[in-house]
């Protein structure tokens, strides 16, 4: 048998690990829902009456009533006893209400956790951020809140029966003869400390089975969104061989599992079925103690309708949804907050610059050097080799087919989307390892679905420059053209419903949002395909012309405009052509010699309106 296929004893210490990263948050959790415990803990002490009255009502009828000969007492001690179960109801009703005031607090806990922990490993790996084979994150929002919440619910339901029914049944054993307390605690006291002995290692099984879970999804996943160009470049062979490797290893982890349940189940077996196997065998022996038939009877109502099934109850929440809940809990450990580097020299002299602005101006705005970029390991590159300078103040236009790679481009500049190979530097530093916010103060990108919130048009306007003066709002909103939307919309202050607006408005608020941006370098990828012309041109001028404070053009930045009219072209000081091979780089005149791509994209777009100047 292989190690992976058995469980060997190493494996309880990631459960003590488990145990011990969520005791502290646990008890912290408790400690403020105080009132809540001692109202829940009040009700089950109504529980724990009933227990005690169940047994001891019947070994009392026996005694003082039936075998005495007295039917009306036996028949009174019996009533006590049904009047107890009757009155069963209002403590459920107020235990089960205490219950929920615990589950959903903590299950909206999770989710807020859950969120950050996506958002921040959003911001930590943007080349991720928009990876859908990355399904784990939706699986702790959805499915392990969920199990989070039911198995906390019932495993605070089963070991409240159990204690205070344990307790209800052990005092109703010590009040009817002490010698029942002999029997019935060695075999009971064995059996839970071997049940609490698997507890551990059994979580390290369930953890290593969520592994194994996550990994089949994420695999499923990746296969299932890649399955065309799977098909396509004859890689399905590959692919089932890596989602059976998964499958294979989940099998085992499954099979671990089992074993520790297994074990688990002969420690329920010991604490109970053997006490009660114990109170027969011993039954001679306390009948010469002087325990009664009744008190004996009274023992196995208590064992075999209050102790054992809450216990039996107990050892399947505890070893079941117990160790899950552990495991999944400790899933949402906010281990992905990023370190925080240390101050270098070089960082500490530009703590006083401000943001977005480089102090050399003599480096590229961009660098791309022999990038290439593929979307799977058996696909062909979207982008190869491809190198390209754009220069500090500098207006480029990207343009080629659909499908060519210019959006892949923007991402790749951008830092959105992590090259295969080659190198991107942005002012002389490489775009790799930076965390978002650093990404936000180099560059803005505005896709072709811009975006915007539920919010006032202010929040909307200055989401990434939230410092902005208002005087500084009004130029930007003046300066791309967007005063008469901004009014009819109610002005900044007005709520906006991104249901209301039409594509073209919401580039326009986007627009100006990026304009706002300290960045220095800004990407339009097809960021005013729905605004006219004339709009573009307006947008596209002010983007080249854009001022940081001084008035001056953006010598220390550049625009870089993935372009779909002519116009866009022809405003640029160069135009990058993509054409799956040999890419072209220079002036329109020069293009129109050089690119025969070029030349037929010219002549696609004699049809738009000429260039407004520049």
């Amino acid at each position: 048998m292989s190690a992976a296929a058995k469980p060997p004893a190493t494996e309880a210490s990631p459960g003590r690990g488990a145990l011990r990263r969520n005791l502290p948050p646990a008890r912290r959790f408790l400690a403020g829902r105080k009132r809540v415990l001692v109202t829940l803990g009040g009700w089950s002490l109504l529980e724990s009456a009933q227990t005690f009255l169940g047994g001891y009502c019947l070994a009392q009828a026996l005694d003082r009533g039936f075998l005495a000969g007295q039917t009306g007492t036996g028949l009174l001690w019996l009533a006590v006893a049904a009047v107890s179960i009757l009155g069963a109801g209002p403590p459920m009703r107020g235990i089960f209400a205490q219950l929920a005031e615990l589950t959903e607090p903590l299950r909206d806990a999770l989710v807020r956790r859950a969120v950050r922990q996506a958002l921040r490993r959003a911001v930590t790996d943007p080349a991720r951020a928009d990876d859908r084979s990355d399904t784990a994150a939706v699986s702790r929002l959805t499915h392990q809140t969920e199990i989070v919440r039911d198995s906390f619910a019932g495993l605070v339901l089963t070991v409240r029966a159990f204690v205070f029914n344990a307790a209800g049944a052990l005092i109703g054993l010590l009040a009817l003869a002490p010698e029942l307390l002999l029997v019935v605690l060695p075999p009971l006291v064995l059996g839970i400390a071997l049940f609490l002995a698997t507890l551990l290692p059994m979580a390290s099984a369930q953890r290593s089975f969520l592994d194994a879970d996550e990994a089949v999804a994420e695999g499923v996943g990746a296969v299932s969104a890649g399955h065309r160009d799977l098909v396509a470049c004859g890689a399905q062979t590959g692919a089932a061989e890596r989602t059976g490797r998964l499958v294979d290893a989940a099998e085992r982890t499954s099979r671990v599992l089992a074993r520790w349940a297994a074990l688990r189940t002969v420690a329920l077996g010991v604490a109970g079925q053997l006490p009660v196997l114990l109170l027969l065998v011993a039954t001679p022996w306390l009948l010469r103690q002087g325990v009664t038939t009744g008190a004996l009877a009274g023992a196995l109502t208590y064992l075999l309708q209050a102790l054992l099934p809450a216990l039996h109850s107990m050892m399947t929440a505890l070893g079941a949804a117990g160790t899950r809940l552990l495991v999944v809990v400790d899933r949402f450990q906010d281990a992905t907050a990023p370190p925080v580097p240390p101050k270098t020299p070089e960082r500490a002299a530009d703590a006083g610059r401000p943001r977005g602005r480089r102090p050399s101006r003599t480096v590229p705005a961009v660098e791309v050097r022999s990038v290439t970029h593929a979307y799977g390991p058996d696909s062909p590159p979207v982008l190869e080799r491809l190198s390209l300078t754009v220069g500090r103040g500098e207006h480029i236009a990207v343009v080629g087919p659909s499908g060519i790679g210019k959006s892949t481009l923007a991402g790749v500049v951008s830092g959105l989307v992590a090259p295969d190979d080659g190198t991107v530097l942005l002012g002389g530093e490489p775009v790799t390892g930076r965390t978002a916010q650093d990404l936000a103060d180099r560059r803005v990108l505005i896709p072709q679905q811009a975006y915007v919130f539920t919010g006032s048009v202010r929040d909307n306007l200055l989401h990434l420059r939230p410092d902005a003066t208002s005087g500084e709002l009004t130029h930007a909103v003046e300066t791309l053209g967007a005063g008469p939307l901004v009014h009819r919309l109610g002005g900044p202050d007005a709520v906006l419903d991104p249901r209301a607006l039409s594509h073209g408005e919401r580039q326009l608020l986007a627009l100006c949002r990026a304009y706002l941006s300290h960045a220095p370098l800004v990407l339009l990828d097809e960021a005013t395909c729905h605004l006219d012309p004339v709009a573009e041109a307006r947008a596209e001028r002010a983007f080249a012309e854009r001022a940081f404070g001084d008035g001056a053009r953006a010598r220390d930045g550049a625009l870089i405009v993935v372009a779909h009219r002519l116009s866009s072209a022809r405003r640029a000081d160069r135009v990058l052509v993509l054409d799956g091979t040999t890419p072209r780089f220079g002036t329109h005149e020069e293009l129109l010699t050089s690119s025969a791509l070029y030349r037929d994209l010219f002549g696609h777009w004699q049809h738009t309106p000429p260039p407004l100047g520049r």
